[in-house]
């Protein structure tokens, strides 16, 4: 017997991913491939993290439903932004514990918007933002991110009807796919835009700790004022790779988490206590191990990128996150250099149009393999390209 699906699905986009899996298994049977194409880290969590995770895990009084996050994960949320980023939180009120920020994000549409409210979304921006919107019935309005303008949105260009029908605006600085940094002038004008239109600003900093060159991120909520119209969610996936533990956090306006709360205390029992344990391991650590995988990272960003050069695509290095994103050589959509570099090379990357229609002359490379690895992947695709515009590449057919 055949089910229609609900008609709500139907706003949704299939994806682009779906299509590289297919196409990844071919390359997979001939033993070619090199994914750069998933955000999931490929190190593991600081040992810390793991003796705690084990401790918790022999004991057998904590397998029960944990319902909440427990108060000394909540503590460790507010200690850890404390040291940090310089912003105080009361763990009672400002911090909500997630299965993942992807959880809260997906969610958090739900408990705020009615069918037809408008939110104010990137473009490109991660897939998830607009999927939750549509599944409450909202009505996205995509602000581009164009390199002419630093990947920032421009605020002006808003038509003052949407602005005055908003409910909600998502920012992603750290980003993903966009990996540049906001600075607080930054944040100051968006918090001044929220203000003025009664909008809340969401912003997604799950990329807060992978920062380069000494450089640091700026939280949100460390602008004067911003707690009143802002919330801001947080994992510990990338900063401490524990990606498969889904465990996250949103922090900010307590009326925002008190509506989110409310959702979520009819769908989920909460996550389990030894992830919790841990996650409160990571949070209140010396951080050593934040700094061992930033220079891991940077390190592979500086290797990768000089390789890509070699084959005369000139990728900018990024001050933040774990991807490189890049537009693709002249003469190719991001969709199709993606599916010609998977077939001919085995190396899988994520076109920028599965990230949105601005990101449709882009491409998004993950540094989730180790140096061998991103080295091969590298030749690889300097040989590519050199079949097409003889070798090396010249770098001026590249935009």
């Amino acid at each position: 017997m055949k089910f229609s699906q609900a008609s709500r699905l139907q706003t949704l986009r299939t994806g682009v991913f779906h299509e590289i899996a297919i196409r990844q298994r071919i390359a997979e049977q001939k033993g070619l491939t090199i994914d750069l194409s998933k955000g999931s880290p490929d190190m593991g969590p600081p040992e810390v993290v793991l003796n705690a995770l084990k401790a918790a895990v022999s004991d057998s009084r904590n397998y029960g439903y944990t319902l909440t996050g427990i108060e000394e994960f909540h503590e460790a949320v507010a200690y850890f932004y404390r040291q940090r980023y310089g912003v105080k939180l009361d763990p009672r009120t400002e911090v909500l514990q997630l299965i993942g920020s992807q959880d809260g994000l997906a969610h958090l549409p739900l408990s705020l918007m009615n069918p037809g409210d408008i939110a104010i979304l990137p473009d490109p921006g991660y897939p998830v933002y607009e999927a939750g919107i549509k599944l409450a019935g909202g009505i996205p309005y995509l602000m581009p991110l164009l390199k002419e303008n630093s990947f920032y949105p421009d605020f002006d260009s808003i038509p003052t009807e949407i602005a005055h029908r908003a409910k909600l605006m998502y920012l992603n600085y750290p980003g993903n796919p966009v990996n540049v940094l906001a600075d607080e002038a930054f944040f100051r004008k968006a918090v001044d835009f929220a203000k003025r239109y009664n909008i809340l600003l969401v912003h997604d900093f799950a990329y807060s700790e992978l920062v380069f060159d000494g450089k640091r991120s700026t939280s949100l909520l460390a602008i004067p004022g911003a707690k009143d119209v802002s919330v801001e969610f947080n994992s510990l996936s990338k900063t401490f790779n524990m990606a498969g533990c889904r465990i996250g956090y949103i922090v900010g306006n307590e009326h925002v988490l008190q509506a989110l709360e409310l959702l979520k205390s009819n769908i989920d029992f909460g996550v389990f206590l030894p992830i919790q344990k841990a996650a409160v391991a990571a949070l209140t650590s010396d951080y050593s191990s934040i700094t061992e995988t930033v220079k891991i990272y940077q390190e592979r960003r500086d290797i990768f990128t000089s390789y890509l050069a070699q084959g005369g695509w000139k990728v900018e290095k990024p001050s933040a996150t774990m991807f490189l994103w890049s537009k693709v050589p002249r003469g190719w959509t991001g969709r199709q250099f993606v599916f010609d570099v998977l077939e001919h090379t085995g190396v899988a990357l994520t076109p920028g149009d599965a990230f949105g229609e601005m990101g449709k002359d882009y491409v998004r490379i993950a540094l989730v393999q180790p140096i061998d690895r991103l080295i091969e992947a590298g030749e690889r695709i300097q040989k590519f390209l050199s079949r097409f515009t003889g070798s090396p590449v010249e770098t001026n057919v590249y935009i």
